[in-house]
């Protein structure tokens, strides 16, 4: 199963932890697995390469570990559009995990 992670301080999403194989069908054939590298990896570009911030992303394959904790500090404008990406991330998880649900959880921690 994927387990998501979603960790938040004072109502703000402050980074997610994605963990996991959702064992939907083999390696190399599972599109629950490719749907979610899809998204972090859409999530990560636009956090760090679109918009220039420094977000910390840890990616183990041997833990089948991928996560991102956000910068403090963040301009309003960077702050709003994080939050945006990361809560619409969120959200298509939940969708996934509502479809599959014995092949992905979306959890949040304080």
């Amino acid at each position: 199963m994927t387990s998501v992670v979603f960790h938040t301080e004072n109502g703000r999403i402050t980074g997610f932890d994605a963990r996991g194989h959702s064992g939907y069908a083999p390696a190399g054939e599972d599109i629950l697995c490719a749907s979610v590298t899809a998204a972090v990896t859409l999530v990560e570009a636009a956090v760090n390469d679109v918009l220039g911030l420094a977000a910390a992303v840890r990616v183990d394959e041997e833990e089948a570990l991928v996560s991102l904790r956000l910068p403090g500090g963040l301009a309003p404008t960077a702050e709003s559009t994080c939050q945006t990406l990361l809560t619409g991330l969120m959200l298509y998880f939940t969708m996934l995990h509502d479809e599959y649900p014995e092949n992905i959880e979306v959890l949040e921690a304080d």
